[in-house]
């Protein structure tokens, strides 16, 4: 039998992505490594439990399991059909109903398979290795025991949850001093984190955001810091593990929600925010209706927007004007190239073509394909989306909000904007006032704050959603100013702005001026610039300096432009001009198809990972912030959470911190 973890080392040879590595070490070094001798052309079974599965299938599609040797997926709980001449492979937890589970299956004379590969997605403890030692039965059919150490979900190529969907109200909520489930949120989620680093092969410098604690700080105020510990804990185990690093080779920054109470909340202008926001969406899986080719009623059909699709992964992190822009050019050019669509085009009055008649040329064609059908489809998506942004007068909205965050915006303007759109969506006015709330939270104090329910006509349950940003936040006296209910900055014009203007990068887009915080501190870390007032790490003696100092264990670290060597700390992101459209020739540098292509051109020039933990949940914002800087830095930074909360999500989990008695199920703002 083997008892190892894997080998995978993420230093040497050809460089591969978070989202590769994840992928590669289920689909070959586990599922893989059971084509072992006589069993390597036999079919198998695979039987996962509920949380293995979601682990696998936010990886991996049936297809690449097929691909090695995989006929059946079967649930470990579910009474299944006896196979004894087929091997099985167990990808479990290693909990003790589990390892009960699979005794039952594989003891006795007639065992349910041949013979069976185990891997456990974390750290076993010993006494469920003794009990399985102790079945003799058993222990002659078992053709693999290991720890794959692998109990994340990836969401995107640099991205993955712990999928701790209650984490805010578990961690967050009231009286969570006296939780049960308080410490069980945070060791489990210790324990799936810390599966990233063995998968990855890395050994992090573990930062936290910690405030200023003094007096007495509660529960909620220490939760950074508790995961901290737990995850160095974790960690530990690993180090006996051969191959794996002895010494810091990435840095992790853990933060929780108090560090950016807007990003959840603010219109995101990107296509994927706006389509999660906007759209009806289930998940990544968006409905829709196409012509029926037999000329009766419109066909229903469902689409999985995800990087599969090429199309999706180019224009995920574009403003939507651009992507509406590009997609009428794709749908141009296609036009242009193809005789059958220029003849159906001869046939109209000559004159200039909208996305949608061309979009209609298209679908005429009867032979248009698969790439077809998915441009097709971004054009209704698109369609749609601009057509929301004007019917509910969101332009105007989206502006007023990153006036306030940029300190342009004030009383005034948010009384004004209520009084004349009486008519906006509930949820849309609560969250301009949730931005307010934490540039201006002095104008929530005694009174005001009912005044202004009444002014935007919202109910009281909805102004608790509001109230339960100070649960986030903690007390006054345990969190710096610069991650408190407000967050202010010198200056006239600019004393209530939550973010500053950054210069030396050009920006075209008037609603694009907004950036997440993690954004800044991801820079400030590499830099060694975090604030040693508000962050500690747990393992580096000098405060306030990163790994970035030290040698890397890559070949060599990331060359610094010498225009960025020069750059003020603050000078990132200049003041957006007021204009809807773009130059044609600008582009962002990071929507085009993948982020990755130029950054990992040239594995040598890559630095240390970063990443970025936050509790409570992440946003689309902050995931596209990560793609951006992995770019600008030449060091891949990967964003963990809890979960990733798209605005209706986070309403609804907020207004849950302050309701002891109520759960997730079926609970929705509004």
């Amino acid at each position: 039998m083997s008892f190892s973890d894997s080998e995978s080392s993420s230093h040497g040879g050809e460089y591969r992505t978070f989202g590769q590595i994840s992928r590669d070490r289920l689909l070959h070094e586990m599922l893989g490594s059971a084509k072992t001798g006589d069993s390597k052309s036999t079919w198998k079974v695979l039987i996962m439990d509920k949380v293995t599965l979601k682990v696998m299938s936010s990886s991996c599609k049936m297809a690449d399991i097929t691909d090695q040797g995989v006929s059946l997926v079967e649930d470990l709980f579910r009474r299944r059909q006896p196979l004894p001449s087929m091997d099985a492979i167990y990808f479990v937890q290693p909990s003790k109903e589990n390892v009960i589970m699979f005794l039952s299956d594989m003891s006795g004379r007639v065992p349910l398979y041949k013979k069976a590969y185990l891997f456990f997605s974390s750290p076993v403890p010993k006494e469920l290795i003794n009990h399985i030692k102790c079945d003799t039965s058993v222990l002659p059919r078992i053709g693999a025991l290991r720890e794959v150490n692998l109990e994340y979900f990836p969401i995107d190529s640099q991205g993955f949850v712990t999928d701790h969907e209650r984490a805010l109200e578990e961690l967050f909520g009231n009286n969570v001093e006296n939780a049960r489930t308080f410490d069980a949120c945070l060791n489990t989620m210790a324990t799936r984190i810390s599966t990233v680093f063995a998968s990855l092969n890395e050994l992090p410098n573990v930062w936290y955001h910690a405030g200023k604690a003094k007096g007495s700080p509660q529960a909620r105020d220490l939760v950074p810091s508790k995961l901290a510990t737990a995850i160095s804990s974790s960690l530990m185990k690993y180090k006996s593990i051969p191959n794996y690093p002895q010494k810091e080779t990435c840095d992790l920054l853990i933060l929780d929600r108090s560090v950016d109470l807007i990003a959840p909340v603010i219109h995101e202008w990107t296509y994927d925010a706006m389509c999660h926001d906007l759209l009806d969406m289930d998940g990544n899986k968006y409905a829709y209706e196409v012509p029926s080719q037999s000329g009766g009623q419109p066909e229903k059909k469902e689409a999985l927007l995800e990087s599969q699709d090429p199309i999706w992964l180019e224009l995920r992190h574009s403003h939507i004007a651009d992507a509406s822009e590009r997609l009428h050019e794709k749908m141009t050019n296609f036009v242009n190239k193809n005789k059958a669509a220029q003849a159906q085009r001869s046939s109209r009055d000559g004159s200039e073509l909208s996305t949608r008649d061309l979009q209609k040329i298209v679908q005429a064609l009867p032979q248009y394909g698969e790439q077809v059908d998915k441009l097709s489809l971004h054009v209704e998506i698109a369609g749609k989306i601009n057509k929301i942004i004007r019917e509910i007068g969101l332009r105007e909205l989206g502006q007023l909000e990153q006036d306030l965050v940029f300190g342009d915006a004030g009383a005034k303007d948010v009384i004004n904007f209520l009084r004349s759109k009486q008519g906006a969506a509930p949820e849309n006015k609560l969250r301009l006032l949730m931005i307010y709330a934490t540039v201006y939270p002095e104008r929530f104090e005694g009174d005001k704050a009912s005044k202004l329910m009444q002014l935007a006509r919202l109910s009281p349950v909805d102004m608790k959603v509001i109230s339960n940003m100070k649960l986030l936040v903690g007390s006054s006296e345990s969190k710096s100013s610069g991650s408190s209910f407000s967050l202010k900055f010198d200056g006239q014009k600019t004393k209530n702005a939550a973010r500053k203007d950054r210069t030396g990068e050009e920006e075209t887009w008037q609603l694009s001026r907004f950036y997440p915080m993690i954004e800044e501190l991801v820079e400030n870390l590499s830099k060694g610039e975090l604030p040693k007032s508000e962050y500690a790490c747990m393992n580096d003696p000098q405060a306030g300096v990163t790994s970035t100092n030290t040698k890397s264990v890559r070949k060599s670290q990331a060359p610094v432009p010498q225009a960025e060597k020069k750059a003020p700390a603050q000078s990132m992101r200049s003041r957006r001009t007021a204009t809807w459209a773009r130059s044609q020739h600008s582009d962002d540098g990071y929507s085009s198809d993948s982020v990755l292509r130029h950054a990992f051109s040239d594995f040598r020039k890559m630095g240390q990972r970063i990443f970025v933990f936050v509790i409570g949940g992440a946003t689309r914002s902050e995931l596209k912030a990560c793609h951006k800087l992995t770019t600008k830095l030449r060091r891949e930074v990967i964003l963990g959470s809890t979960s990733l909360d798209d605005p209706p999500q986070y309403l609804t989990k907020l207004k849950l911190l302050s309701e002891s008695d109520l759960s997730l199920e079926g609970v929705r703002i509004m």
